[in-house]
């Protein structure tokens, strides 16, 4: 059992990139699928997908019951990571909320926070055009 589903989504991520994977898998949830279109929308991974999940079993293949998100890793033209930094700000602990006008950028703007709103999970850049606040879920640079 997880206690924090996103905090482990962002550490498969962080330790795929540093290992230079082409891709990595995890459990799936609508919130990280809004994480990992998040980080589509803003250049930092190529792309992601939900595939169903099948076991062998002897001659026959079992399809499980849940399913897994596949996040597709982005990398320069030298090799260089896109994701530099992948950081929890919200904890189950500790949650973080912040309003609109209280957003401020990410690492003068290189940088982007995932935010939890009313309106779906979004990036700064977009709450901050939309006019909405919400909960802080990581930072990404």
């Amino acid at each position: 059992m997880l206690t924090d589903p996103i905090a482990d989504m962002l550490t498969r991520i962080r330790n795929a990139v540093r290992a230079r994977h082409a891709a990595v898998d995890m459990p799936t949830s609508k919130v990280k699928r809004g994480v990992a279109d998040v980080l589509k929308r803003e250049g930092y991974i190529w792309d992601w997908e939900e595939l169903d999940m099948e076991v062998q079993q002897g001659s026959r293949t079992k399809k499980l019951p849940y399913k897994v998100l596949r996040i597709h890793l982005k990398y320069g033209p030298n090799g260089e990571q896109v994701i530099r930094h992948i950081r929890r700000i919200s904890k189950p602990g500790r949650r973080i909320y912040s309003k609109v006008q209280d957003l401020r950028p990410v690492l003068n703007g290189l940088g982007i926070a995932v935010l939890s709103t009313n309106r779906g999970v979004l990036s700064d850049r977009e709450a901050r055009t939309q006019k909405v606040g919400g909960e802080v879920l990581c930072e990404v640079w």
